[in-house]
Parts: structure tokens; sequence; C-alpha cells
């Protein structure tokens, strides 16, 4: 008489046994099937398609002012649909840079104008961080107070104030003139920074959607061992708020940075000039020859190099605090 034995049972700490591998395909038209799986869909195709033209569309201008920087101005007009530079030369850059005499850049097609570029560059250097600077802190401040601190009429007045939004900032430009010609700040580097030092209704809304996400019980905490709100703000809040404070000013800097028009109505000597009023009177300064293409692009070029590779070291860290502070 024969005996069944049951199978031994299995230990719940056993590793899972490894799926089966995937058997090979054995005619052609499973082999197409697969294939056909593994290729992007047209629409995925027609996408990329559209991305890429649109990225060479927008690069296509920053080509063209590198060529036309690379190129002698001399020569410039004789072949100007060509792609690559004419006649090669950085003769552009050593005019911005003020490496060349004025007969020599006459000589290479040159307007023969100077351009005190270490002095314009350093101009906007400072009003760029004065503006930053200043604006972030200042509208931290107030996004706190709008998110954080409980007062009667608080979403009236924010209301009220994110309805500046809406002004053109045209209409403001007459009123600040005269307040600072009043104050006796025209032709002043702070002359020029003042109107954007203070808050702004976008930097105060931006902070603000970011404090608003952070939970209450953090603050309770803090309130419950003895912290004031001044203390809270400074040691609690703006150590967490780096990120988004940190994109406001990259945006802001380069906002400072490519201003022209204000700049230019409150400027009138090298000593308050930035470098996109500069840029504008060293075209100017044409002589019979015409302009000097190659040194204004070369100028150009260097002008917004800082602002790019700003842009390129922190293009993620403004996407991921735009996307945190719930800004779309």
């Amino acid at each position: 008489m024969s005996v069944l034995t049951p199978p031994p049972p299995t230990s719940p700490s056993a590793p899972a046994p490894e799926p089966a591998p995937e058997p090979a395909p054995r005619t052609t038209a499973e082999v197409r099937r697969r294939t056909r799986r593994t290729l992007p869909s047209p629409g995925r195709m027609l996408a990329w398609t559209v991305m890429g033209g649109i990225v060479l569309i927008t690069l296509l201008p920053f080509y063209w002012i590198v060529r036309t920087a690379l190129s002698s101005n001399t020569a410039l007009t004789t072949d100007p649909s060509s792609p690559l530079p004419v006649d090669f030369s950085w003769g552009g850059f050593e005019r911005v840079f003020g490496l060349q005499s004025t007969e020599e850049a006459l000589a290479q097609g040159g307007s023969g104008g100077s351009l005190n570029f270490w002095r314009y560059l350093f101009n906007s250097t400072i009003v760029a961080t004065m503006v930053t600077v200043c604006q972030v802190m200042f509208s931290a401040m107030a996004a706190y107070a709008f998110a954080r601190l409980r007062w009667r009429g608080r979403d009236k007045v924010f209301g009220l104030f994110l309805a500046g939004l809406m002004v053109p900032a045209i209409f403001t430009l007459l009123p600040n003139f005269v307040l600072i010609k009043q104050l006796g700040l025209i032709d002043t580097l702070t002359g020029i920074a003042l109107p954007t030092m203070f808050m702004t209704p976008f930097a105060v809304f931006f902070l603000r959607q970011f404090f608003m996400n952070l939970p209450r019980e953090l603050e309770e905490a803090a309130l419950l061992d003895g912290a004031g709100k001044v203390r809270i703000f400074f040691q609690l809040l703006l150590p967490t708020a780096a990120a988004p404070m940190m994109t406001l000013g990259i945006l802001t800097y380069i906002t400072a940075w490519n201003d022209y028009f204000w700049p230019l109505m409150v400027s009138y000597s090298d000593s308050s000039r930035v470098l996109t009023v500069a840029l504008n009177i060293f075209r100017s300064q044409t002589p019979q020859s015409g302009t000097d293409w190659a040194g204004l692009m070369a100028a150009t070029l260097v002008a917004a190099l800082p602002m790019l590779l700003l842009f390129g070291v922190f293009a993620r860290r403004i996407v991921n605090s735009i996307g945190f502070t719930g800004i779309k």
C-alpha cells in the first residue's frame, strides 16, 4: 500500500521565483509587431518635430548675433546672407573691450566711437543688485503679512494691491520721474533703482503663494516655544522659503538688468549710465560709413552673456519653484 506525501510548505521568507523570460519571436509577423511597439507614435514624433522647430527659431537670433560679432564690419555688407562669419575677425570684441585705437577701429569699419564697457557693466551690476536684494526682502515681508498674519481687511487690501498688476508701467513713469527729480536723484544709480527697489505686486503674489502652502503646525509649534512673529519670520519661514526667494531674485535680477526705458530717462552721464542705454548710444555713434554692426553685436553678446549663464545654471530651480508655489 502506497502513501501520498504532501509537498513541503514554502517558507514565507523564501525569495519569490523569478518570472519566466519572454519567449523569442518565432514568426516574421511577431517580429514586426514588436518592432512597431518600440517605435514612437506619429503624434509623439510630430510633437518632437514641432518642438525642435520652435527651439531652432528661438536660437536663430542668438546665432545671428554671434555670426555678426565674429565678422569684419567692412566685409559684412559684401555677403549679408552668408550663414557663416564674413571675413572672420575679433575686431568687434576688441573695440568693445577698448583694445583698439580709434584709427584701428576706423580701418576695420568700426564707428570710432568709445564704449566705456567696464564702467557701464559696473553700473548695471550695482543697479540690478540693489533692486534684487531690496525687492526680494520687502516682498517677503509683505507676503508674510498677507499670508500668515490675521488682520481686518487683509484680503481686500491684498486684492487692491494685486490690481496694480493691471496698471501699465508707462502710466507710472511721469510720477516716478517727478518724485526722483524732487528728491535730487536724477543721474544717479539710486535714482535708477529706487522705483523698483521696493515690493511689486507680482513678487508679493509669488511669495504669498508659497507661504500659504506651509503647514500651520510649523508656526504653532514655534509659538508654543515662545517665539514671536518677527523671530518666526526671520528664523523659521525665511530659511524655508530660500528656493522661491532665489527664483524670485533671479527673475528680478534679469528684469532689472534688461531695463532700458527708465534708465534712459534719468541717466545723462557715464557715472550712471547702464549697459542697455550705452549700447544704444554706441549704435548712434555712426560715421559716414554706417553703423558698426560687428561691434554692436559683440557688445550685445557680452552684455547678455551673464544673464544667459545665470538662467542656464538655475533654469531647473526656477521651474521647480514656480510649480511648487502653484503658479501655472
